[in-house]
């Protein structure tokens, strides 16, 4: 691959917006931060617009008619494809709550497309979401195998950690919990709290046994008020008030107007910081596609959802099931609802969460030695410009 010169840009750094600036890529990877870039013979001009880090989503399960539970690499394919017109050039592809051959479907092809080139967002990890929710916590999830942890499971499951980033969502209550997370971190694995009521001391519990990051905040957690519907008093903290109150704690939130009104995002923000709040899509397949009814996980065998006003709900339509946007519409929904500076939003939708992941030693921010994922964005913040390891792919 040639020697790449981008000029003419304000380049978003993870401390500061540099105008008129540029960087160079050699062999997919950036090698300088040039800070004095306004033009160059032979170089590409990026018109003055923004020079993004590529997005890093850790929490998605779909799009464009396709699931990761379906379990074949045309459908990998397809949902890659269709998050890097919206800006992800890397992401964690994200079961749901399925069946053992479905788990172990998911797994095994994630791991074999985790580091290969393949055009479109790169799979660089793993999210291993739902057999160890709270079966009440479930949400929209299918209600299929919820599983009791134990070595003939959790060494099924954990081996995958040898080969990929891995993280598992666990909810702090179900039994044998604590073991399933010390023996899970033990062999390499990440491992959030999500879909779960646990009470506060609970989720404290947690933190002390490794836990150091929580699913979707305000989504399928226990608060004051659901904890009060099984005691009046006194009133007790659930993961939710947990989740602000823990500093060791990283959080994500899905920034789609929907989900989450702009005060609850503003909240977000406020106390946990950029550092600490990632943004995710929580996408299932209708992304792109028309309002309607739709499978989240496997077609033919997930659950019934529609899409309905640019979100997910269930066919009664009284609950949210999951997300149908994308990660440039969740940035430019924080950036309105904040009103924050541009380079910690941008960094909410790479950096956090690639430290998230543990992959941010490659990906997630435009500095020296990473690879070269890169977006150009108008004052608008729409793609204009998407390259992965320094290719040009839209």
């Amino acid at each position: 691959m040639p020697r790449q010169v981008f000029v003419n840009a304000s380049v978003i750094l993870p401390d500061c917006v540099l105008p008129n600036a540029g960087l160079v890529v050699e062999e997919g990877r950036i090698v300088e931060i040039l800070r004095d870039a306004e033009s160059m013979v032979g170089a590409i001009d990026v018109q003055g617009m923004y020079l993004s880090p590529g997005f890093v989503d850790v929490h998605v399960h779909g799009g464009d008619g396709a699931d990761f539970m379906d379990g074949t690499a045309e459908a990998f394919a397809a949902v890659c494809r269709c998050h890097l017109r919206h800006g992800t050039t890397s992401l964690a592809p994200t079961s749901t709550v399925a069946t053992t051959a479905q788990y172990d479907r998911f797994l095994t092809l994630t791991s074999q497309l985790v580091g290969k080139s393949t055009g479109v967002a790169k799979v660089v990890g793993c999210h291993f979401y739902g057999p160890y929710f709270a079966r009440p916590a479930r949400g929209c999830h299918p209600d299929q195998e919820f599983l009791t942890p134990g070595p003939e499971n959790a060494d099924r499951f954990a081996k995958y950690a040898e080969t990929m980033p891995l993280i598992v969502t666990v909810a702090p209550e179900i039994e044998n919990a604590e073991w399933l997370v010390r023996t899970l971190i033990a062999k390499g694995c990440r491992v959030n709290a999500g879909h779960s009521h646990a009470a506060f001391p609970r989720v404290e519990a947690a933190v002390g046994w490794g836990i150091r990051h929580v699913d979707h905040l305000f989504c399928a957690m226990s608060d004051r008020a659901r904890l009060r519907q099984a005691q009046t008093y006194p009133m007790r903290a659930g993961l939710m008030e947990a989740t602000l109150y823990f500093d060791e704690l990283t959080t994500e939130v899905i920034a789609d107007g929907q989900h989450l009104s702009d005060d609850l995002l503003r909240l977000a923000f406020k106390l946990k910081g950029p550092d600490r709040l990632a943004l995710v899509t929580d996408s299932m397949r209708a992304v792109d596609l028309p309002d309607g009814e739709y499978w989240f996980g496997a077609e033919g065998s997930g659950e019934r959802v529609r899409k309905l006003n640019h979100v997910g709900v269930t066919l009664d339509g009284t609950a949210l099931a999951s997300a149908v946007m994308g990660l440039d519409h969740c940035v430019r929904t924080m950036a309105k609802a904040t009103k924050a500076p541009l380079h910690e939003v941008i960094r909410m939708a790479s950096l956090t969460p690639a430290r998230v992941l543990g992959v941010e030693k490659h990906v997630g921010s435009l500095e020296a030695g990473k690879q070269a994922d890169l977006l150009v964005l108008n004052p608008d913040l729409q793609i204009q410009q998407v390259y992965v390891d320094g290719t040009r792919r839209i």
